[in-house]
């Protein structure tokens, strides 16, 4: 099939799942155009199969800020229309999904499907808001097809907006090949990791408090992937609890799996994950998460077997179970192996791929 994907270019998991789907359709034949405002981090530019097309915004003085959405949709119609496109697949609802239903209008009577995936925050954070309320609800409602990454997120889904379509769940994936534990990973220093955008919701302050609390019987360091407006609290943090020389800020990294593989414990204090993308790169790492009970993780993590599920903010629960898992090596060793065989049991590309492939038959034969 001939395939558009929009995604937003950047590090948060909606474009991190978006463009790793574009790459393993290409790997299974399928020809696939990318069409967002700059080349997504982790697309591969080798593969012939794989397209990148920008989407230019005119800076005009009239124009208070750039009217991107409309941009976005006419660079959609003409690269269907160009490259004669069987359909569209958007991730994260605004503004794709409105996007996607204008090129579809402009390229009428011509078909040109559309799939919107929620991700998360575009419903429980941006659609939920007010001004953006009845715009998310009716692009939603546009879709000829609607995808969400966990169980949690199709319910908050239908209980706030009220949709009547089917919303079907097909969760986010890894590549179990790329990620992989490291046989040759030392066993000192103990390392923990954690990786976000360092946004509120993330609570990576938490996890500079956590660290405070295991060094106190146990030596380890913290590796700090990401960046965002919480990073210079965080840095300030650890510099008042005399903690600085135990933490690393590595900012912004596009082969995430080359630190987790050398990682021990995953710290994912976030106050709501719909799925929680980087509990289960770590998993496929074969490195057990303590993350919180909350949104989708509970359907990804199973407490106490391939990780830990602790209520969020208690910083004092986290830290026990991070000690806990870096001195019993027995257990340790239980829950890395339960993590790794969870990853590739229920999320391997290879199991989750096929969905996507079917769906995307299915609305074009519906729809064509």
């Amino acid at each position: 099939m001939r395939i558009g994907i929009t995604c937003y270019p950047t590090f948060g998991g909606s474009g991190i799942v978006a463009t790793e789907l574009g790459i393993e359709l290409a790997q299974r034949g399928h020809e696939v155009h990318f069409i967002s405002y700059a080349n997504p981090i982790r697309l591969d530019p080798e593969n012939e199969r794989i397209h990148y097309h920008e989407v230019e915004v005119s800076s005009y003085p009239l124009f208070q800020f750039p009217p991107y959405t409309l941009a976005l949709a006419s660079r959609m119609a003409e690269v269907a229309e160009l490259y004669d496109l069987d359909l569209l697949h958007v991730h994260y609802a605004i503004p794709h999904s409105i996007a996607a239903s204008l090129a579809r209008q402009m390229l009428a009577p011509k078909p040109l499907p559309f799939i919107t995936t929620l991700h998360g925050t575009d419903i429980t954070l941006v659609g939920a808001e007010r001004s953006y309320f009845r715009i998310t609800k009716f692009s939603i409602e546009q879709s000829d097809g609607i995808t969400a990454v966990s169980h949690y997120l199709r319910q908050k889904t239908i209980e706030v907006f009220g949709i009547q379509q089917e919303i079907r769940v097909i969760p986010n994936f890894i590549n179990c090949f790329r990620y992989k534990p490291d046989p040759t990973r030392p066993a000192e220093p103990k390392r923990l990791v954690h990786i976000s955008n360092f946004r509120p919701v993330k609570r990576p302050l938490d996890c500079i408090r956590i660290l405070q609390r295991v060094l106190e019987s146990v030596e380890v360091e913290l590796w700090m992937i990401g960046d965002g407006p919480e990073r210079g609290p965080a840095e300030a943090l650890a510099r008042e609890l005399g903690v600085e020389k135990h933490v690393e800020f590595l900012g912004k990294q596009a082969r995430v799996e080359r630190f987790l593989a050398q990682a021990h414990v995953l710290l994912l204090p976030s106050a709501l994950e719909s799925f929680g993308l980087a509990a289960l790169e770590a998993m496929a790492c074969g490195v057990p998460p303590v993350a919180t009970r909350v949104g989708g993780l509970p359907e990804l993590i199973t407490h106490g077997v391939d990780g830990f599920l602790e209520p969020v903010g208690e910083i004092d629960a986290h830290a026990a179970r991070v000690i806990e898992l870096l001195t019993n090596q027995e257990l340790y060793q239980r829950v890395a192996a339960a993590a790794r065989n969870t990853a590739v049991t229920r999320y391997c590309s290879s199991h989750i791929i096929p969905l996507y492939e079917r769906l995307y038959e299915e609305i074009r034969d519906r729809c064509c």
